[in-house]
């Protein structure tokens, strides 16, 4: 039987988007310092090979740190990725929980930093690192 439970303290995730639409549903927990997204890997999210694809965690790692960057710098900043970097370190199956764990690096008036560390039931898959740029308010 496949486990279909959600971790304490994750939610429906708060921002939807068309690129993630097909994922869901997705999850998000919110912190003082970074927000945490998190599925349950199901056939959707997977390569031909049965794993967790790594489109899939890319994305979702460049969401996450994207949006702990918003959330850090406050305001309504608006981000934009200039860089990002995966390295893969394991495998996820499905029926496993994925977690992007993100941390900001560093903030500033033009860059924001930003790492994740991706895991599959509670051990890591993947790690990344990305680079935003903070865009001007819309007017």
């Amino acid at each position: 039987m496949t486990d279909t439970t959600i971790p304490d303290g994750f939610a429906p995730h708060y921002r939807k988007s068309p690129l993630t639409a097909p994922w869901e549903p997705i999850y998000s927990k919110v912190t003082e310092t970074n927000v945490i997204l998190g599925l349950r890997i199901a056939e959707a999210h997977t390569n031909s090979r049965g794993m967790a694809h790594g489109g899939l965690i890319t994305a979702l790692a460049d969401n996450a740190m994207g949006l702990s960057c918003g959330h850090v710098l406050g305001g309504g900043a608006r981000l934009l990725t200039v860089n990002l970097s995966a390295d893969f370190l394991g495998s996820a199956q499905i029926g496993q929980w994925l977690q992007i764990d993100t941390e900001v690096i560093k903030t500033g008036k033009r860059l924001c930093f930003a790492q994740a560390l991706i895991s599959a039931d509670g051990e890591p898959c993947a790690r990344a690192n990305g680079t935003f740029s903070v865009a001007p308010p819309k007017v």
